[in-house]
């Protein structure tokens, strides 16, 4: 069996990390993402902790930077180190650990589920921790055009991220020990894996009816720094808006994105006078818009609901707000590390505590800004409280023609999968779509064009197994992760010990 050299693992490794890019939008070759795992698992396979951790480091750092490099177009290259380092060097850690358990002399199937499990923990660590963790490049989020797609609907994300894994490891070891021989269990363990999904994207799916949305897409300046003059955003979707009362399509509602309204109408009496005139005169028809609210020295990120002749009757606040993007945690500590870059972040989100639950003509809509389709629990809470469809406002102004807002779009393809739920995905510069609960678009935008999305959107009350339970194999992957690493680990220190 050919033997690399360290330095040989560790162009392997970064190779490898590098290589996922292929498989999540924009170029969206999601079968690289198995190309990806093979070459990160080989470059830690056999290795000693130590030594494993350090390549694992690497590629975890490929593998991130690969992924989140648009993170540098909005504070430049500091968080973007920071970040992708925090997240390489949670991978590292569990990458000592698959060193460790590939070097023992197990069976490939075995192996194969030692490490999905191994990689599936991690990926629910790094989603929770630290401040809430960062639930971004999961190996499930480079299916969303997959027919593997719809093993979300089963076991959520992590069962997604397990398979590919699993099988991915299986293969390699399988092929590792003759290929004749395991030819005929890896092609039938691979036909399994893509039948079921395949299968379950015939089942139609079960709606109640439908509810026809407009999102507008208004193609602001409305990024966290942008110079615009107060209310411009506001005005941008208001035209956008008008534009879209001219071809005379019907309509039971009207989405705005994220920070649409750059002016508050709980404070601004001009912003007040104009919603209500577009609600009560030229809509007819409830509103939903993102806006700043305040609350005493507390701010919010916030989403309202206007309905005709009532006014504002609920707000949801996010409950979930990005740190070092919408808040700085530990501020004061971080300010001495970086003064300038933390001075920048001038906005302080706090964390809404409202349900998330608008009533809209006695349907239930679930509510989601940006990045919180991105978080397992948020959508499935709205579900659980009866949401039969999704709305979700997001603002990605800052990130350009990168691929961040492409990747979010594929998350809420996912979530809508997982869900079994229709979801409104809108933004203030796009792009935008309308999905239904198989992932499909109804409607899209193109990014960076005022435009507009429509679509009778299918209704629902059903409950996939990810809802009814299957969200659980996450975080009892996670468990079981924990207890495996710690054994590894014991086992390894007592190994060395007698050395």
């Amino acid at each position: 069996m050919l033997t690399l050299t360290m330095s040989k693992l560790a162009v392997l490794a970064v190779l490898a990390g590098l290589v996922a890019y292929f498989a999540y939008p924009s170029p969206n070759f999601w079968p690289a993402i198995f190309v990806s795992v093979a070459g990160l698992y080989l470059s830690v396979r056999g290795l000693k902790f130590w030594k494993a951790t350090g390549i694992g480091f690497l590629g975890g750092s490929a593998f991130y930077v690969a992924q989140i490099y648009w993170i540098s177009q909005y504070l430049g290259p500091e968080p973007l180190i920071a970040l992708a380092g925090l997240e390489a060097l949670i991978y590292a850690l569990f990458a000592g650990c698959i060193g460790l358990v590939s070097a023992r002399e197990l069976k490939p199937w075995m192996l194969s589920l030692a490490v999905a499990t191994l990689w599936t923990g991690r990926e629910w660590f790094a989603t929770h921790f630290p401040y809430g963790g960062f639930p971004w490049s999961r190996v499930a989020m480079s299916q969303a055009d997959s027919p593997l797609a719809f093993w979300v609907s089963v076991g959520g994300f992590g069962l997604l991220s397990f398979l590919i894994v699993g099988f991915t490891v299986y293969a390699v070891e399988s092929f590792r020990k003759g290929y004749r021989a395991t030819l005929k269990p890896v092609a039938l363990t691979l036909a399994a894996i893509f039948s079921v999904p395949v299968g379950l994207a015939m089942i139609p799916a079960d709606t109640a009816g439908t509810m026809r949305i407009v999102g507008i897409q208004g193609n602001a300046n409305a990024g966290l720094f942008a110079h615009e003059a107060p209310g411009t955003i506001r005005d941008n979707h208001l035209d956008a808006t008008r534009s879209f009362l001219k071809t005379g399509e019907k309509f039971d509602l009207v989405v705005w994105p994220e920070n649409a309204s750059d002016k508050n109408p709980d404070d601004n009496l001009e912003t007040k006078e104009i919603l209500t005139n577009l609600v009560n005169d030229s809509l007819g028809k409830p509103l939903i818009f993102g806006t700043i609210t305040t609350n005493g020295d507390r701010m919010y990120n916030s989403s309202k609901l206007w309905l005709p002749n009532r006014g504002e009757v609920d707000q949801y606040d996010k409950k979930r707000p990005v740190p070092f993007g919408e808040y700085v945690p530990d501020r004061d500590f971080f300010y001495q590390l970086s003064p300038d870059l933390v001075g920048m972040i001038t906005r302080g989100y706090d964390f809404g505590t409202r349900d998330g639950i608008f009533d809209v003509s006695g349907e239930k809509l679930g509510i989601l800004i940006c990045f919180e389709e991105a978080i397992d629990e948020l959508p499935r809470d709205l579900v659980s409280q009866g949401a039969s469809l999704i709305i979700a406002q997001t603002n990605n102004a800052d990130f350009g023609y990168s691929d961040e807002s492409v990747q979010q779009l594929a998350i809420a393809r996912l979530r809508a999968i997982e869900t079994g739920r229709a979801i409104v995905n809108i933004s203030t510069v796009g792009p935008s779509a309308i999905i239904d609960s198989h992932g499909n678009f109804l409607d899209s935008s193109p990014a960076y064009k005022a435009d507009y999305v429509i679509a009778d959107v299918p209704k629902s009350s059903a409950m996939t197994v990810t809802m009814l339970g299957g969200w659980m194999f996450d975080p009892a992957m996670a468990v079981l992760a924990g207890m495996l690493m710690v054994w590894l680990l014991v086992d390894n220190r007592r190994k060395t010990t007698r050395l």
